[in-house]
């Protein structure tokens, strides 16, 4: 939730939530990083963004673009993986990927930046998300009826360390799924 959190690498191997392999090996990555750092006197500074969506660069289509627009696909095994990322997290936390790499340039830039920095632009739900791609794009008939499935976030995930060094996001939920259903129908993946 900040980044003094960490994510519980005994509970996700204990337990086994849909993609939990995703999170922990994240997690023993940044730590074996942070670890390196300090044992070699490196300045060392990262950026944990949350599911990152958008137009992409690689011939293949990522896969958290998938689970950020499962919704729209209605790829039942992706938004069961959406609802678990909020149970487990408290929250649906999206940012545009071009935000997180601006927000590496400007922490390599910045003289004060120290220690980890989270990358978020948007804290939402499920059902708050379904509503909102249901109204925005109605052609897709996106579902939004979730018997009682948690309708608002219980937590949010805070990019207040990022901002206060002076970092604002360029994209809002409406420009970063804008873009994202724009690259999908440009793959030929959404009509």
């Amino acid at each position: 939730m900040t980044e003094k959190d960490w994510t519980d690498i005994e509970f996700l191997s204990s337990a086994k939530p849909p993609t939990w392999g995703y999170p922990a090996s994240k997690t023993l990555a940044e730590k074996a990083a942070w670890k390196f750092a300090e044992e070699n006197n490196i300045d060392l500074i990262t950026v944990i963004p949350s599911l990152m969506t958008g137009p992409s660069l690689t011939p293949i289509v990522p896969s958290s673009i998938g689970l950020a627009t499962s919704l729209i696909s209605g790829n039942e095994f992706l938004i069961n993986a959406l609802k678990g990322m909020q149970m487990l997290s408290g929250s649906i936390s999206v940012t545009h990927v071009e935000d997180v790499c601006r927000a590496h340039v400007f922490l390599a830039e910045k003289e004060s930046a120290s220690g980890r920095y989270i990358c978020s632009a948007v804290n939402t739900s499920v059902p708050e998300l379904a509503k909102f791609l249901n109204e925005r794009y109605p052609n897709f008939k996106v579902p939004t009826d979730f018997g009682d499935f948690p309708s608002k976030p219980k937590l949010i995930i805070s990019s207040e360390k990022l901002i206060s060094e002076g970092f604002s996001f360029k994209y809002g939920i409406e420009e970063i799924y804008d873009q994202t259903v724009e690259y999908l129908k440009s793959k030929g993946l959404l009509k």
